[in-house]
């Protein structure tokens, strides 16, 4: 099957799906763009409802027999796409949603709460650090981003799909830490200890906040360590993402020597 006309149903909602929370939420299904992200999400165990792609691009292929896969032109591919230069594979899927339930701990977890976090770029450098560091679970707390917006799956480089990622309150997410005895380090400014000297060993949440205005009381008056990155510039603070990162390899440094 080929679509050729913008005005099919199943292009219109794709580009539903694409663009409203509000419809990803109602239909539990996201969109999903480039074949190296779709892929990824297959192998992680996730199964598309739908593929679509447009042959005119770079041609690669994905095996799923019982999904429905469809064409489209390289005009209607470039209408849904996210992308400045598409690849021309797009997919459907469920909503990868995970609760604590499905946390299946390592012996020595180390975890990433992420508060409050507002642009999908730098949620999805975070999953893509804690891919890369094999972090157990990264808890998304009161987020102001859509967490299946496709701009977070794009900048994770579908890393969404391999790390297991709660949405879920900043009480909860508190709850849950406590029963499981890990121990809970803040980034802030305002610490008086640099990340390298303190010890990160044993089971760990790093928790980071918002570049503009940092951790809330809750997690500075919860946190049982306090940890600041050395800034000798002129500006306080970095990019959340890369605060998360320095962080979190210095934690798995330490594990690892």
């Amino acid at each position: 099957m080929e679509i050729t006309s913008s005005q099919n149903p199943r292009i219109k909602y794709i580009i539903k799906l694409r663009d409203d929370k509000k419809v990803r939420q109602r239909e539990n299904l996201m969109v999903v763009e480039g074949w190296d992200e779709i892929d990824l999400a297959i192998h992680a165990g996730y199964v598309p409802t739908l593929v679509l792609h447009s042959p005119v691009f770079k041609k690669r292929q994905i095996d799923l027999v019982s999904v429905e896969q469809i064409t489209v032109t390289q005009a209607i591919f470039e209408k849904i796409s996210h992308r400045e230069n598409p690849d021309g594979w797009l997919a459907i899927f469920p909503l990868p949603r995970k609760s604590l339930a499905d946390i299946d701990l390592s012996s020595d977890p180390l975890l990433i709460v992420a508060e409050s976090i507002e642009k999908p770029g730098n949620l999805g450098a975070i999953l893509r650090t804690a891919d890369a560091a094999g972090v157990d679970a990264l808890l998304v707390c009161d987020p102001r981003v859509d967490i299946y917006n496709p701009n977070v799956v794009r900048a994770s480089r579908g890393t969404l799909f391999t790390v297991p990622t709660i949405e879920i309150s900043n009480e909860n997410a508190l709850s849950a830490l406590r029963k499981s005895n890990i121990k809970l380090v803040a980034a802030t400014p305002h610490a008086k200890t640099e990340f390298t000297e303190q010890d990160l060993h044993g089971p760990l949440a790093i928790i980071v906040g918002t570049e503009n205005e940092g951790l809330t009381d809750f997690w500075m008056n919860e946190a049982d360590l306090k940890v600041k990155i050395p800034m000798l510039g002129k500006i306080n603070s970095l990019n959340v993402s890369i605060a998360a990162a320095l962080i979190v390899y210095e934690a798995r440094r330490q594990r690892d020597s």
